[in-house]
């Protein structure tokens, strides 16, 4: 799930363990304590005029400084400017992933059916060969063949996030870390961490727990769309999600970094309940209470919708109904607007990929 930061303040929480990651361009406020030793207020002495000037002959003939005030932290402005450039690689970012789906899908066949008498004899070759046993890259290969192709791609997206996590131990990291690894409307960057901070979670049981639902939903989704569909999906979901989290941000001042994976599990989690609605699911922890896609899908979203509105801080509600909306309207409208209207974009690509005939 997303976790968030409380409104205005300049650190984040991340995960159930309550962690703060301190922001690298925050200012270090002064706190002053004030004490009464009993139960009186002395009165403050009335200083005239001169005596003030001749308190301040004396502090230039001493050359003391005089007492300085400390600065007050200044609270990022929020504006809705600052959003049009997210707004464009929102965009940008998604059309050009489902581009290079669509171009990855093309390859993926024709280097199949280039590939087909290279397996036959690969496999030929296999039987004559005499088999190894005990050995480790052998026993990788048949674990890998075990897998569905659903658990086979998103193995790279869990990958990538505990390497992500591994990098967030590194403290000579930390300021990169806070700058491109978690997405917020007030940084100095924006664009390039609402794609980053999807792979970023600083709490174990976070990274856990989102991976854990996408391991579990790989199977369906990828059967469901194929693996280059849904990568496209996958990536352009966090990406949209994260936008939604800027404009709700920036509409209620309630700026703060945010990173998880939550926003694009929520999109491959609705798609899934929406095209399956009839199908069993069942908490964790309590296997024996299972409950409809549909039924969980309409629960998170209202419950989300309430956070929203009552504001609620603990996760990025907003990131979360943004990541379910879009995967909503993908299943029922996007499959059709997107994906199935690639054929021009292949026909391009198909042309000069091919060689012109002499």
């Amino acid at each position: 799930m997303a976790w968030r930061s409380r409104a205005g303040s300049w650190v984040a929480w991340s995960g159930a363990t309550g962690a703060i990651l301190p922001h690298p361009g925050a200012h270090r406020g002064f706190l002053l304590h004030h004490q009464q030793r009993c139960g009186f207020r002395k009165v403050a002495k009335r200083v005239e005029p001169k005596k003030e000037a001749e308190q301040g002959e004396l502090v230039q003939k001493r050359g003391v400084a005089p007492p300085v005030e400390p600065p007050t932290p200044q609270l990022p402005k929020r504006s809705f400017r600052r959003l049009v450039k997210p707004l464009v690689f929102t965009v940008g970012f998604t059309g050009c992933s489902f581009g290079a789906a669509a171009i990855w899908q093309y390859e993926s066949l024709k280097s199949r059916v280039q590939s087909y008498f290279d397996e036959v004899r690969a496999d030929w070759l296999d039987k004559l060969r005499p088999q190894k046993h005990g050995d480790f890259r052998k026993q990788v290969n048949q674990w890998w063949n075990s897998l569905s192709e659903g658990q086979r791609t998103v193995t790279g997206i869990i990958a990538s996030n505990a390497l992500v996590f591994c990098c967030w131990r590194i403290p000579y990291l930390q300021r990169t870390m806070v700058r491109y690894f978690t997405s917020n409307p007030a940084s100095k960057t924006l664009c390039w961490p609402m794609l980053l901070s999807t792979f970023s979670h600083y709490s174990l049981f976070h990274m856990a727990a989102n991976m854990y639902v996408l391991w579990s939903f790989s199977s369906s989704i990828v059967n469901m769309m194929g693996r280059e569909q849904f990568l496209a999906m996958y990536l352009s979901a966090g990406v949209i999600s994260t936008f939604v989290s800027y404009v709700c941000k920036t509409a209620t001042g309630r700026l703060g970094p945010s990173l998880g994976a939550s926003g694009a599990i929520m999109t491959v989690l609705a798609a899934v309940c929406t095209k399956m609605p009839e199908a069993k699911l069942a908490i964790i922890f309590l296997p024996m209470y299972t409950f409809t896609a549909g039924n969980a899908l309409k629960t998170i979203v209202a419950l989300d919708t309430a956070g929203l509105i009552m504001g609620w801080r603990f996760f990025d509600h907003a990131a979360h109904l943004g990541g379910a909306l879009f995967g909503i309207w993908y299943v029922l409208y996007g499959h059709e607007l997107i994906w199935k209207n690639r054929e021009p974009l292949v026909k391009i690509w198909h042309n000069f990929r091919t060689p012109p005939k002499v």
